[in-house]
C-alpha cells in the first residue's frame, strides 16, 4: 500500500505493512510522526494553558520568559513583578554570590495602558556583569558536579561561560514568569522558607513567618538564622559550600485543582520543582516521612465543616488526595544540593579525557538553596495558574 499523499515516512517508521486499512494508517503515522518531531525539539517551555518559556544564557546579553495562555485584563506593571526578581537578586549580602545583577524587568508585549492583552507577554532582564574569563579553563575541562560533560555529550558543544542554561542564572526568568502568574491566582498565597541548611534544621516551636524577610536565608527562626551565619561564613571561608531544603506552602488553593491521571497536581509539582538547577529531591506533604507511618497516623480525618466543606483534622496529604487539590493549604519541601562549584581543586578529566585536575574561579553561592527560596514560590505559582486555568476549561 502506498503512503498517503504529500507525506514522507521518516526512516525509523518505516513503510506501512501491507495490507493495512488506509483510513487506520494515517491517523497512527500522524500521532507517531509527531511524537517523533516532539522527541527531537529542545524542551524550554512548561504548562499546558498558562505556558512560559525560559531563553537566554548566564553570560549571554540578557535572559528573559515569554509567558503564554494568560488572561486577558489583568492589571500588569514592571512594579507587580519586580519585587520578586529583588527577593531572588544575587549580590545582596556575604551569604550569596558577588555578582552584581541588578535584574530590573523589561516588559516588551502582551500589555497595552496597563493591563494583559491575552497574547504573548515577554520578559526580559538584561546580563551586565559577566565574567567569562573566569571560565577560560573549564573550556578545556569538565567541572565535577556540574552539567558540562553532559551537555557536551549530547549536543557535541556547549557554552563553558558559567554554565550557559544550566546556571542558576536562568531561574530570575522563572521569577519574572511566576510574578505574572500569580496575577492569574490572586486568591492564593505563597510562601517560601528555608527550613534546613547543611543539616541543622529549624526548630517548628520558633516558627514566625515574619522572621522570612527580616534576615537573608529566608529563614522562620530567628534563633536557626544565627547559627547559619556562622555556619555559611564558615563555608564561603573555606571555598565549599552547603545544601539546603526549602518549604513552599501556597494557602487559599480551592478544592478541585489538578485531573487524574496524567495531570496531577502533585505530579506536576513534582516536576516543576525538579527542573529548577541543583534541586535533587521534592515532598509532598509529609513525604517519604508517611513510608514511617501506620494508616490510622497517615490519615487525614474528615468532619463536618463550614460552608458545606469538610474539616481535615491533620494534612499528612500536603493538600492534595489522587492528584486533586483539598482546599487545604499545598505544602511541598524541595532538596538542594551543596553548589558544586567550589575553591578546591578536583579530579577531572578534558575534553578529549585526558586526566587533570581543576580549580574552578568565578563568583558563586555558597549556598545555592538561599537564592532558591524566590524560586520555588514562582514554579509553584506558575503551576497553580496552569492548574487553575485547567481546571476552569474542564469544570467551568
Amino acid at each position: 500500500m502506498s503512503q498517503p499523499s504529500g507525506v514522507e515516512f521518516p526512516p525509523w517508521l518505516g513503510r506501512p505493512p501491507a495490507p493495512i486499512n488506509r483510513s487506520l494508517w494515517h491517523p497512527l503515522w500522524t500521532f507517531r510522526a509527531t511524537h517523533a518531531k516532539a522527541s527531537r525539539m529542545s524542551v524550554n517551555t512548561f504548562g499546558r494553558i498558562f505556558r512560559f518559556t525560559t531563553w537566554g544564557e548566564s553570560h549571554g546579553p540578557a535572559l528573559g520568559a515569554v509567558v503564554d495562555g494568560c488572561l486577558p485584563g489583568l492589571a500588569i506593571a514592571e512594579s507587580l513583578i519586580q519585587p520578586f526578581l529583588d527577593a531572588r537578586r544575587p549580590g545582596q549580602n556575604r551569604f550569596t554570590t558577588q555578582r552584581q545583577e541588578p535584574d530590573q524587568v523589561k516588559i516588551l508585549s502582551g500589555t497595552f495602558e496597563g493591563k494583559t492583552t491575552g497574547t504573548p507577554i515577554s520578559l526580559m532582564i538584561e546580563n551586565t556583569d559577566q565574567r567569562s574569563k573566569d571560565y577560560s579553563e573549564v573550556a578545556k575541562a569538565y567541572r565535577p558536579g556540574h552539567a558540562d560533560y553532559v551537555y557536551d555529550a549530547k549536543y557535541g558543544f556547549r557554552d563553558y561561560r558559567g554554565g550557559g542554561r544550566s546556571s542558576a542564572r536562568e531561574t530570575a526568568a522563572r521569577v519574572a514568569a511566576g510574578g505574572v502568574a500569580r496575577l492569574v491566582i490572586p486568591e492564593v498565597s505563597i510562601l517560601a522558607y528555608v527550613t534546613e541548611i547543611g543539616g541543622d534544621a529549624i526548630d517548628p516551636a520558633n516558627f514566625d513567618a515574619a522572621q522570612v524577610s527580616a534576615n537573608p536565608f529566608f529563614c522562620p527562626d530567628a534563633k536557626a538564622a544565627a547559627r547559619w551565619e556562622e555556619k555559611v561564613d564558615a563555608a564561603r571561608k573555606s571555598g565549599s559550600s552547603l545544601g539546603a531544603v526549602v518549604e513552599c506552602v501556597a494557602t487559599g488553593v480551592p478544592v478541585g485543582w489538578g485531573a487524574p491521571l496524567y495531570g496531577k497536581l502533585d505530579a506536576d509539582l513534582a516536576a516543576a520543582m525538579m527542573s529548577i538547577n541543583a534541586v535533587k529531591g521534592v515532598e509532598i506533604g509529609d513525604g517519604f516521612a508517611a513510608a514511617r507511618l501506620t494508616g490510622e497516623q497517615n490519615a487525614d480525618i474528615m468532619r463536618p465543616g463550614s460552608n458545606g466543606n469538610p474539616h481535615f483534622d491533620a494534612n499528612h496529604a500536603g493538600g492534595i488526595l489522587g492528584g486533586i487539590s483539598t482546599g487545604q493549604p499545598v505544602v511541598l519541601r524541595v532538596a538542594f544540593k551543596p553548589t558544586s562549584t567550589i575553591l578546591t581543586p578536583q579530579p577531572t578529566i578534558t575534553r578529549d579525557g585526558t586526566a587533570t585536575e581543576l580549580l574552578t574561579k568565578g563568583r558563586h553561592d555558597p549556598c545555592v538553596g538561599i537564592r532558591g527560596a524566590p524560586v520555588v514560590e514562582a514554579m509553584m505559582a506558575l503551576v497553580l495558574a496552569d492548574h487553575k486555568l485547567l481546571h476552569r476549561g474542564q469544570c467551568g
